[in-house]
Formats: C-alpha cells, structure tokens, sequence
C-alpha cells in the first residue's frame, strides 16, 4: 500500500470539516478526472469512511470485496480535493488562481453548459440567500462558485446555498431545476424555465424582465415561431403544470414584439379553441 495509518489519520480529520464531506465519492473522483470510484450507493461519501480508524475502514472495505489498494484510492481523493477544497488547509498549493481553475463548482458548470456569468438575481434561490448573496458581492453563478470553494471550514450554511451547492457538487439535476432555470436532461439554462419560475415569484413582472433581456436568442426564437402562425402555450407544454403554463405564457407575453401567434392563439376559445391549439 502506499499509504500509512498516518496518511489516513492526518486526511480524514482534515474532511472532517470540508464543504465536500457529504459529496459521493464518484462525483469528487471525476472532478478530479481520476478513475471512477468502484462502489455505488448513495451512502459512498466521505462521510461514510472518516470516522473510521486505519485498520475499520480497511476491514470495510474488504468486506465489500476490495483489494487493499481501494484504501489507496480513497486517500488519493480525499487528499486531491483538499488540495483545492479549503485555501485555510494545510495541504493547499495552488495559488489563488489555480484554485479557481480547479475549482469542481466551474468544472460541473461547464459540463453542464450553464453560463458562470448567469445573474443571481435570476436564480429561484430564496430571499435570504438572495440577500447573502448581495451582501457578499455574489453577483452570478462564477462568484458563487470561487465564494463557496474558499469558505473558512468553520463557517456552516444552510438553505438554498446549501442546496445549491450540493447541486452543483452532486450534479443534481433535479435540484438544480428547482434552483436556476434549468431543464432536466438537457444542457443550459433556458428562458422558458425562467419564466416559469418568474411566474411564481412576488416580483414576477420584475424578475420576467431581466429574464427576456438575458435570453434574448431564445426570445427571438419564439418570437419567430409565433410569426409562423405557431402558439406561444406550445412553448411551455413543457412544464406539465397546465395552470403555470398559462401564467407563464402571459407573462412572457408583454415582451413578445411579434405576438401574431399569441394574439391569433387568445381568440381561440372554449373545447375546439384548447383542441387545436399547436
């Protein structure tokens, strides 16, 4: 083994209190673009293994059928991600800027294809993270992410900014779609979404606003479907929330310059008027 009880010792009480501990091993792996973590479960987090002593964890993982290298391993990604986890570590060095371009926060945002430079402000985070987020300067999605990475380990957070950065850690899909405008099974961030999220919001008019002037490319892709006699409810058939739907198509409504296929759409009416409907 290449590792030493006191290599294990000195590693897990250093993730004891990274923001990390409760991100699946595979996803802490690939961030690394290491090889894949072996074991599946939900429960394959650091988590699960920390508290263990040399030879516990050791037994642990024989018992699963592994060979004494998976200890290896683990140490090998506990210790990596630690590299660039926590800038208070003592096992940091990278300079400020290699943190941030090893940061796994901007890895998973490119791979999902979702804009660094995407506002906060559009986001359907809660008020009170919205308003950490101000006080912070955390203006978009990048700053969130360098902001997260280089927390002090002592500092604990909950809510939204939790959950998003478990998120954006975990490659959640379906909390990221509860969070930022982003449609499950695809790649981006889309204006529909953001509409629809919008609609539920106090500020809805507002929040609407800022959403057409961000996805202007996608706006004028409806717009140009419209003035092809297509439906502008067609559009959000999508949400699979018939009463969001309708919300959400008003609202996007006002910001439509070419609104032939929704002004046509809304004198339809009645039982034929919801059957034809494109």
């Amino acid at each position: 083994m290449k590792f030493t009880a006191k290599d294990w010792d000195d590693v897990r009480a250093a993730f004891a209190t990274s923001i990390m501990v409760d991100t699946a091993l595979t996803s802490l792996a690939q961030n690394l673009d290491a090889p894949d973590w072996p074991i599946k479960g939900k429960d394959e987090t650091p988590a699960k293994y920390i508290d263990l002593n040399f030879e516990e964890v050791s037994e642990m993982l024989q018992l699963k059928g592994q060979k004494p290298e998976r200890l290896d391993q683990l140490v090998s990604i506990l210790k990596e991600t630690l590299a660039f986890d926590s800038p208070f570590g003592e096992m940091v060095t990278q300079t400020e800027a290699a943190s941030a371009r090893d940061n796994p926060l901007l890895k998973n945002l490119a791979k999902l294809g979702i804009p660094e430079n995407f506002p906060m402000k559009l986001t359907a985070l809660d008020a009170g993270t919205l308003e950490f987020c101000e006080l912070e300067k955390l203006a978009t999605l990048a700053e969130f992410a360098v902001f997260a990475q280089g927390m002090a380990q002592n500092v604990i957070v909950g809510g939204d900014f939790r959950k998003l950065l478990n998120a954006l850690s975990n490659v959640d899909e379906a909390a990221l779609a509860e969070l930022l405008p982003f449609r499950r099974g695809a790649k981006g961030l889309h204006l529909v979404e953001s509409i629809a999220q919008a609609a539920k919001a106090k500020d809805a008019a507002a929040r609407a606003d800022r959403a057409a002037s961000w996805f202007r490319d996608e706006l004028a892709a409806i717009e140009q479907d419209l003035a092809g006699g297509g439906a502008l409810t067609r559009h959000f058939i999508r949400l699979g929330d018939p009463a969001l739907e309708g919300r959400a198509a008003e609202l996007l409504r006002p910001h439509l310059r070419n609104a032939t296929g929704a002004a046509t759409e809304k004198k339809k009416g009645g039982f034929f008027g919801r059957l034809f409907k494109k």
